[in-house]
């Protein structure tokens, strides 16, 4: 069980992240300025920024809400159960996911929003847990299969607007990060 660490500090990173989406929100809707260039376009030189900037910028408010919650929920979890390595998923999840989005995608649009990274790190929660198969954490993957599993659909191209390469790659950054990080002693 986490010691000396609260669920207040294991959601100061998603928090963070989730206070600059809303602030990116804000200043598009406020201004009327479409900051959608801050998304990631594949293998350009102009889309590189979106490699750091993508998951902050939404299309709209739906799409913003739907990403915060599980961002906060994901996100907390993994700084409160696994403190050791949190960061190191954390950020794997962000840009190697951006990062394969930059460099795979077919689509030469913008691809904006967090659900890559979302996607990543219920991805990693269920695959380590069923890896190291101690009992805490196959508990934490089976809650985020029950809350989150039904997620894993959209790793399929279904509706043209959504950027399900992101999806999918979050989810392999995720998985193969669970795999990379299974045998790691110290997690908590």
């Amino acid at each position: 069980m986490p010691q000396n660490r609260s669920v207040f500090d294991s959601s100061a990173i998603p928090f963070r992240l989730v206070f600059v989406m809303w602030l990116s929100f804000s200043i598009q809707f406020f201004y009327q300025i479409d900051l959608g260039f801050l998304g990631i376009k594949p293998r350009s030189f102009s889309g590189l920024i979106g490699i750091l900037t993508a998951p902050m910028i939404h299309g709209s408010y739906m799409h913003l809400l739907s990403n915060t919650f599980p961002l906060l929920f994901l996100g907390t979890l993994l700084f409160f159960f696994y403190d050791r390595i949190g960061s190191i998923v954390f950020f794997r999840c962000y840009l190697f996911t951006n990062l394969l989005v930059w460099i795979f995608s077919p689509r030469v649009s913008y691809h904006i929003g967090a659900s890559g990274l979302i996607y990543g790190l219920a991805a990693f929660l269920i695959v380590f847990g069923f890896l190291r198969q101690d009992f805490l954490s196959l508990l934490i993957s089976v809650a985020v299969v029950i809350a989150y599993g039904g997620i894993f659909y959209g790793v399929m191209p279904m509706d043209p607007r959504i950027s399900w390469e992101s999806h999918l790659a979050g989810a392999l950054v995720g998985s193969v990060t669970a795999f990379n990080l299974a045998d790691k002693k110290r997690i908590r």
